[in-house]
């Protein structure tokens, strides 16, 4: 699959999460990826879209966040391991 743009936002909690991306899908044309709970309870989301869709998206929750946001990232057009690493986050 080709992906223009994955956004990347990480959080403490689920239910945080759930804020980050609900505030990102209302922001942009975004599309919700997957997400990875690691030890700790940091939550890491994925977004994906247009590069200029993915920066607003991640944008929007850096300057106005429902939560602490530990890091976030955009990357544009992801290499095909990146590719991987997400559709592998979604099974």
């Amino acid at each position: 699959m080709r992906y223009g743009a994955f956004g990347l936002v990480e959080v403490l909690g689920d239910a945080n999460a759930v804020l980050v991306v609900d505030q990102m899908l209302k922001a942009a044309d975004v599309t919700y990826e997957a997400k990875d709970t690691k030890c700790g309870g940091h939550a890491l989301v994925f977004v994906s879209g247009s590069v200029s869709a993915v920066t607003a998206a991640v944008e929007s929750v850096k300057e106005s966040s429902p939560c602490k946001i530990f890091n976030s990232a955009v990357i544009s057009n992801p290499s095909e391991e990146m590719v991987e690493i997400v559709e592998t986050f979604k099974k």
